[in-house]
């Protein structure tokens, strides 16, 4: 996706999100996310506002964090959390520096991306909280999403944050598990420690179709649903080797808990 698009999806869904906790009760639970209140959702979106805002203006991470007392109310945090961060966006070009925790990509681009991802997954919470329509996620924004998934949290951040995963990459099954949705799949192998080096997933891009020992398949919204914990088994299509797909299910949620 072109970064005019994804700040495009970032102001609507926030737009959306903004909607959803308006007319919610600050003290409901979050279906998706349990051990969240509304008004907690709200404030770890506020809180993440403002961090990414940071990671372009200093050019590195905060040292403080988290920061002081937030605004109680949860419209008035969003609102000005997500005008400081949308006004670091407007300030800068994607390719200008920023912290990030990908070592590859030091830009104010990767925020901006990880931003619209971020936000869409909760505008979902927030809507599912408030009793609301989920509101359709296009499919641009969707095959967006989990090519991150799949590619960063699983496959990098398995290199990065190997205590995450546990004993999952000491010896796993190597075969290869496929993942598709619309005409875009990929291929995913663990790879088991050797030595020193910790064990990580191996991501690529693949031709569609099945092409490993198990698929996960589905369309691109409720698979990056699905991928994020938002949606249960029955939103996408399992296939093939049971202990394969059931290892990537402990990967993915290791990945993204």
């Amino acid at each position: 996706m072109d970064f005019s698009r994804l700040l495009s999806r970032f102001a609507d869904d926030f737009a959306l999100l903004r909607a959803a906790v308006a007319g919610a009760d600050p003290s409901a639970r979050v279906p998706s996310c349990p051990a969240w209140s509304v008004g907690e959702l709200a404030r770890h979106v506020a809180e993440v506002y403002l961090h990414k805002a940071e990671c372009i203006r200093l050019k590195a991470f905060p040292e403080e964090w988290p920061p002081g007392v937030l605004d109680p109310d949860p419209l008035t945090s969003l609102d000005r959390t997500h005008a400081v961060l949308a006004g670091q966006f407007s300030a800068h070009s994607p390719g200008d520096p920023a912290a990030t925790w990908h070592e590859p990509d030091q830009t104010v681009g990767f925020w901006i991306r990880r931003m619209a991802q971020e936000t869409v997954i909760h505008r979902v919470d927030a809507e599912l909280a408030a009793g609301l329509p989920v509101s359709p996620i296009p499919d641009d924004l969707a095959l967006d999403g989990v090519d991150e998934v799949l590619k960063l949290f699983v496959g990098y951040g398995s290199t990065v944050w190997p205590d995450e995963f546990g004993t999952l990459l000491d010896a796993p099954d190597e075969r290869p598990l496929s993942v598709s949705a619309s005409h875009h799949a990929w291929t995913l192998r663990a790879v088991p420690r050797a030595g020193d080096r910790p064990g990580h997933v191996s991501t690529t891009d693949a031709a569609t179709g099945f092409d490993g020992d198990a698929l996960v398949s589905g369309d691109p919204a409720p698979l990056l649903l699905w991928l994020w914990n938002r949606a249960d088994d029955a939103s996408v299509r399992l296939s093939g080797d049971e202990a394969l797909l059931k290892q990537f299910h402990a990967l993915r949620t290791a990945a993204t808990q």
